[in-house]
């Protein structure tokens, strides 16, 4: 278990990362030191009542193989994971021992079937999930920590009696690090220019004073507008001002 870095230096190590990529690499180093070796994170501020939005703008994090990740998330499989439609609904942290309790029960359906075979064929058998409570109707977030091959959900069932609370803060903290950092698929990150007209539209400033504001034609404003909907799969601009705001692609210090 944890002992080289305190609890309190490992906190202050994520709250001082710079991005996503480091966070994520701290989150990775010690939940393994608990036991959990696989872990899968996603997080989304455009969830309607029966979808979790566009995987396109689902950020996920794991360290799963990239086999593993095109089936089970890109395929969009993970919507009826039974764990991943438990964090849908509740907050807090919940056994996976519930899969055992529905597959028992004989309620499980084909496609929660499929989903249990590529489970096993990928050696995930045991582990807890966290749903966190985000500020939003339209946000949620969640992780499965997946325990280390061979180990048995009765063993992380006494990793959690002892460490559980701790874990849990962990992931808390880590998840609002997370989601104050700037993300966006790669597809979709904004340029520097567009992401300064966003600003200004978001200021209220009018076509002719971003214009002269930033040096340019009031067409070029447009053209730079016109290419950050696209990238964000937006309509209108006043969509696309909000949704760079919720993914904090503006009104942020440059990297």
């Amino acid at each position: 278990m944890p002992a080289s870095v305190s609890l309190l230096d490992h906190l202050e190590r994520v709250t001082e990362a710079t991005s996503i990529e480091a966070i994520w690499q701290l989150h990775l180093d010690r939940m393994a030191a608990y036991g959990f070796e696989r872990l899968l994170y996603g997080f989304t501020r455009f969830r309607t009542t029966n979808s979790f939005g566009s995987t396109d703008d689902l950020l996920v994090l794991s360290n799963h193989c990239q086999e593993y990740l095109d089936e089970f998330v890109q395929s969009g499989l993970y919507a009826h994971a039974p764990m991943v439609q438990w964090a849908a609904a509740n907050e807090g942290a919940c056994s996976w021992r519930l899969i055992e309790t529905v597959a028992a029960a004989g309620d499980m359906t084909p496609i929660q079937k499929r989903i249990l075979d590529l489970n096993l064929k990928h050696g995930i058998r045991a582990g807890y999930s966290i749903s966190f409570r985000d500020v939003s109707v339209r946000a949620k977030g969640a992780i499965g920590l997946c325990a280390r091959k061979g180990v048995s959900q009765s063993e992380v069932e006494a990793i959690w009696a002892e460490h559980g609370r701790e874990i849990t803060v962990i992931n808390n903290v880590t998840h609002l690090r997370i989601t104050a950092m700037p993300f966006a698929s790669s597809r979709r990150a904004l340029t520097p220019r567009q992401r300064e007209a966003l600003e200004w539209v978001g200021d209220g400033k009018t076509m002719q004073d971003i214009a002269t504001i930033m040096g340019l034609t009031p067409a070029t404003v447009e053209k730079h507008l016109r290419l950050a909907r696209e990238a964000l799969d937006v309509d209108t601009t006043a969509q696309a001002v909000l949704k760079a705001s919720f993914q904090n692609q503006i009104f942020v210090f440059p990297a």
